[in-house]
C-alpha cells in the first residue's frame, strides 16, 4: 500500500511514529486558526456547529423534544434490533477469525516495536475508560431487573422494565431465574461489546502505527477508499465518529450524574431531581477540564489507576462480607450459564423475547458502537507494540472476565439478598438507587456508599477527559497533540450535551441519541472490518 505524502515536509514522507504532523493529501492539511487552534476545518466546523445547534434547540424546546426522543428510541430499537444483534455477532466472529489466522502474527507498530505501557497500566486505562460508569449503574440494576422479570411473584416498580422479560419469561424456580438473569447480563458486558471496541482499536492502531496514516477514523478505510479518504467520504466518516462519540459519552455522563445524585440523596438527603443532576454535571465537567489540561499520562492514567484500586477494594469488600463461597462459585456457574444461553441470546431471528432484544440488547449494542470511536482510539493509542493476536485476546478476554466477576459480585449479592433474606428494597428502588440499597444491607454501608459515589464521579471524569482528547484528535485531522483550547471546547460541550439531554427527557433522551448515532456508525464499522482485514494481509508477520 502506498504511503500518503505530507505536503508540510520537504521530503514528502510520513514518519509512522511521529504523530505531530501526520496528514494526508492536499485537502486534509492542518489549519492553524487565529486563536491558536489546530483543526481540520470541515470536520471541526460541521460537527461543532451541529452540536451547538442541538444544545440550543434542545434547551429551548425541552417539553417538545421529550416525546420526540422517546419515539426515536422506541422505533429504532423495535424495528432494527435484528440489525444491531447481527452486526455485533459479526464483530465477534471477525475477531476470533483474526486470532486463529496468520494475521494474528502482525505486530502493531512494526516488527521491532515494543509496548509503551505495562499490562497493569494498559488494562487499567482501557477498562476505566471503556465501561466504568456503566458497570456502576448497571452492576446491580440489570441483574435484578432480569431476575425480577423472570421469576413469578416478584414486584416490579419501574415502568421501564415491567414488560422486559429475557428469553423464556417467568419461572417459579429462583435458581433458574438467577442463572438466566446473570447470563443475560453477562451477554451485554462480555465478548460482544469488547469485540466492537477491539475492531475499531485494531483498525486505528494498524493504519496509524503500521501504515503511517493519521490517527483518525477515516484512516481505517484507506484500504477500501484509497486517496478518497482525504475528501468528502473521509470527512463524513470523521463527522459521524464525532457525533457517535459525543452522544455516546453524553449517555454515560447522564447515567453517572443520575447515580451520583441518587447516592448523595441516599447518604445526605440532597434533593433528588434534574437540578441536582445538572449541578453535578457542571461540577464534574469542571474537574474533568483540569484533567484534560494535564494530558493522557498525568491525568487519565493516574485517575484510571486510582479508580481501579478503589473499585477492586469495593469488590473485595463485598466478597468478604457477603456470601463469599457462593459468589466465588457463582463466577464459574455464571460463565457456564452465559455460554449455555449465548446462542439464544445472540440470535437475531425467531426471538420470542422481543422486549429483551429491543429494550435491552439493541440499545446496548448501539451504545457500545457509539462509544467505539472513543474507546477504540483510546485503546489504540496505548497499544503500540502488541501483536494483533495478543491485542485481540487481551481486549476480549481480560475485560470480559473482569465484567463477569463484577456482575457476579454486585448482581449476585443483590439477588441473594432478595431470595435468601426477602430484601425487597433493592427490587423496588429506582435503577440509580439499587446499588446503594444493596450496599445498605451490608456492613459499613455509609462508607461503601460514599466510595461508590466517588467511583462514579471519577469514572465520570476519566470518561469525559479521555473522550475530549479523542474527539479533538478526530476534529484535528489526526493530530494527537492539539492545542489545549480545543480539548477544553470538547470537554465543555460534552457536559452541555449531557445537560440538554437530561433536561430534554432524562434517561430516555440519553438512550435515544446513543441509538440514533450508533445506527449509522454500525454501517461504518461493518465496512471497516473489510478494510482492516485487507490492511493486515499486506503487513509483514512475525515468524
Amino acid at each position: 500500500m502506498s504511503q500518503p505524502k505530507d505536503p508540510l515536509r520537504p521530503d514528502g514522507e510520513v514518519n509512522p511514529i511521529d504523530t505531530d504532523y501526520q496528514v494526508g493529501q492536499d485537502n486534509i492539511v492542518v489549519n492553524l486558526g487565529p486563536f491558536g487552534l489546530d483543526i481540520h476545518n470541515r470536520v471541526f466546523a460541521i460537527s461543532s456547529l451541529s452540536i451547538i445547534a442541538f444544545v440550543v434547540l434542545t434547551l429551548a424546546f425541552q417539553s417538545d423534544v421529550e416525546p420526540l426522543f422517546a419515539s426515536i428510541r422506541r422505533w429504532l430499537t423495535t424495528n432494527l434490533d435484528w440489525f444491531f444483534i447481527s452486526a455485533a455477532n459479526i464483530f465477534v466472529i471477525i475477531c476470533i477469525g483474526i486470532v486463529i489466522s496468520p494475521l494474528g502474527k502482525v505486530r502493531l507498530g512494526g516488527t521491532q516495536a515494543t509496548p509503551d505501557y505495562s499490562y497493569v497500566a494498559w488494562f487499567s486505562m482501557l477498562f476505566a475508560a471503556g465501561m466504568g460508569i456503566g458497570l456502576m449503574f448497571y452492576g446491580v440494576s440489570e441483574p435484578i431487573s432480569h431476575f425480577s422479570s423472570s421469576i413469578a411473584g416478584i414486584a416490579q416498580s419501574d415502568g421501564l422494565r415491567t414488560d422486559w422479560s429475557p428469553l423464556t419469561g417467568a419461572t417459579e424456580d429462583p435458581e433458574a431465574a438467577h442463572r438466566l438473569a446473570m447470563a443475560a447480563t453477562i451477554y451485554h458486558w462480555a465478548l460482544h461489546p469488547w469485540a466492537i471496541y477491539a475492531i475499531m482499536a485494531l483498525g486505528l492502531a494498524l493504519f496509524s502505527f503500521n501504515k503511517g496514516l493519521p490517527l483518525t477514523i477515516r484512516s481505517v478505510f484507506y484500504s477500501v477508499l484509497g486517496e478518497r479518504v482525504w475528501g468528502w467520504p473521509g470527512h463524513v466518516i470523521d463527522i459521524l465518529a464525532v457525533f457517535a462519540t459525543l452522544f455516546g459519552l453524553a449517555t454515560s455522563l447522564g447515567l453517572g450524574a443520575s447515580q451520583a445524585a441518587s447516592g448523595l440523596h441516599f447518604l445526605f438527603g440532597l434533593p433528588l431531581g434534574t437540578t441536582t443532576q445538572v449541578v453535578l454535571v457542571i461540577l464534574i465537567t469542571a474537574i474533568a477540564l483540569f484533567s484534560v489540561v494535564a494530558g493522557l499520562d498525568a491525568g487519565v492514567k493516574r485517575l484510571s489507576e486510582f479508580n481501579m484500586i478503589a473499585a477492586a477494594a469495593l469488590l473485595l469488600f463485598i466478597i468478604a462480607v457477603g456470601a463469599t463461597a457462593s459468589l466465588l462459585t457463582g463466577f464459574f456457574e455464571n460463565l457456564i450459564a452465559y455460554l449455555t444461553y449465548l446462542p439464544a441470546l445472540s440470535s437475531p431471528i425467531g426471538r420470542e423475547d422481543i422486549n429483551f432484544a429491543s429494550g435491552w440488547t439493541a440499545f446496548y449494542w448501539a451504545w457500545w458502537i457509539s462509544w467505539s470511536p472513543f474507546v477504540g482510539m483510546f485503546i489504540a493509542r496505548v497499544s503500540r507494540g502488541r501483536t494483533v493476536r495478543e491485542f485481540i485476546v487481551s481486549v476480549l478476554i481480560i475485560p470480559s472476565l473482569a465484567c463477569v466477576l463484577w456482575m457476579t459480585v454486585f448482581g449476585g449479592t443483590a439477588i441473594s439478598q432478595v431470595v435468601d433474606a426477602g430484601y425487597q428494597k433493592v427490587v423496588e428502588a429506582d435503577l440509580p438507587l439499587q446499588l446503594f440499597y444493596m450496599l445498605e444491607a451490608l456492613p459499613l454501608a455509609n462508607i461503601t456508599s460514599f466510595i461508590a459515589i466517588v467511583l462514579v464521579i471519577v469514572f465520570f471524569v476519566t470518561s469525559s477527559d479521555s473522550g475530549s482528547l479523542v474527539i479533538d484528535v478526530i476534529a484535528a485531522g489526526g493530530k494527537v497533540e492539539a492545542p489545549t483550547p480545543q480539548r477544553v471546547f470538547w470537554c465543555t460541550f460534552e457536559g452541555l450535551v449531557a445537560i440538554s439531554l437530561i433536561l430534554g427527557g432524562g434517561l430516555t433522551a440519553l438512550q435515544a441519541m446513543a441509538v440514533s448515532t450508533g445506527l449509522p456508525f454500525t454501517l461504518v464499522l461493518l465496512v471497516a472490518t473489510f478494510s482492516i482485514i485487507k490492511g493486515l494481509a499486506s503487513e509483514p508477520r512475525l515468524k
